[in-house]
């Protein structure tokens, strides 16, 4: 759930922080909303239309790297594998997911065979976008299941992961000076990174002591500290994606922010890494 300039050295503020904070007041009550209130497909709902806009992001991405990817096997089987997550309350939670991630790689693997012109790097290019986006945002539909706490499980996660990267905003912008990735991202900073850490880990604590009070200080302090160093690894990540490309954002859907890909890309890493914490932990 990146800030396109997170971490940015001397990024510019004034109106963009602006239209960051008026995106934020609009989405943040529709999305809580939909999470506490709102059935179990609501929330499955938001979730595949995210993975599709982010989807349709990167293949676009691509294409305009002049990187060859199959648009249509990306889109439809990268849906197919989000939405397979949403089956996780009436089969064994991986059984579907699993399943849907093997077969989108099958019919990947299969298509130069139906088109009679063998091309790896397209296979290759159109594997990254459906695992990249469509599997592990499905992680979010998985952790809404996962327990009688889903809600307050998926709080968690986004809620240390947006004030992880506040953090890095804010401290990366006035107080970096040290490059953290200078040919991936040359504007993030070691500043604004150490800061997105230790915000995670004191967010952990207090979200965790307020929503998960069961789970433990271990589980609390244990997750902000994955999640604060985590996040920063997908949003690295796009960044690669994005310089390969050539694009400073994603899209331009949600205003000061870019696009779908820009606002999700650290919880694409943080979902699955903190699924598997909360189950180790005995929390999901």
């Amino acid at each position: 759930m990146a800030m396109p300039t997170s971490v940015a050295l001397g990024a510019p503020r004034g109106s963009g922080i602006l239209k960051r904070l008026l995106s934020a007041l609009v989405l943040l009550p529709v999305f809580l909303l939909i999470v506490v209130k709102a059935p179990g497909w609501m929330f499955n709902t938001l979730v595949v239309i995210a993975s599709a806009a982010a989807l349709w992001e990167v293949v676009r991405l691509f294409e305009q790297a002049g990187r060859p990817v199959d648009r249509v096997l990306a889109l439809v089987t990268g849906v197919g594998v989000t939405a397979s997550f949403g089956a996780s309350r009436l089969l064994e939670p991986n059984a579907l997911p699993v399943f849907s991630l093997m077969m989108a790689v099958v019919a990947v693997l299969a298509a130069p065979v139906w088109r009679g012109t063998p091309d790896v790097e397209r296979s290759a290019n159109t594997l990254l976008a459906i695992t990249y986006v469509g599997w592990l945002l499905g992680f979010g539909i998985l952790l809404h299941h996962a327990s009688p706490l889903g809600d307050e499980l998926v709080l968690y996660v986004v809620g240390v992961t947006w004030v992880g990267e506040t953090a890095a905003y804010v401290v990366g912008s006035t107080l970096g000076r040290r490059k953290l990735a200078p040919v991936i991202s040359p504007k993030k900073s070691v500043e604004g990174a150490l800061a997105q850490v230790v915000a995670s880990i004191a967010t952990g604590a207090a979200v965790g002591a307020w929503l998960l009070p069961t789970c433990g200080a271990g589980l609390w302090l244990g997750a902000g500290a994955l999640l604060g160093v985590v996040g920063q690894f997908g949003d690295l990540a796009e960044s690669a994606i994005k310089r390969s490309a050539g694009a400073k954002d994603t899209g331009a859907l949600i205003p000061g922010h870019g696009g779908v890909l820009d606002r999700i890309d650290s919880l694409l890493f943080n979902l699955p890494a903190f699924y598997y914490f909360s189950r180790l932990a005995g929390c999901a």
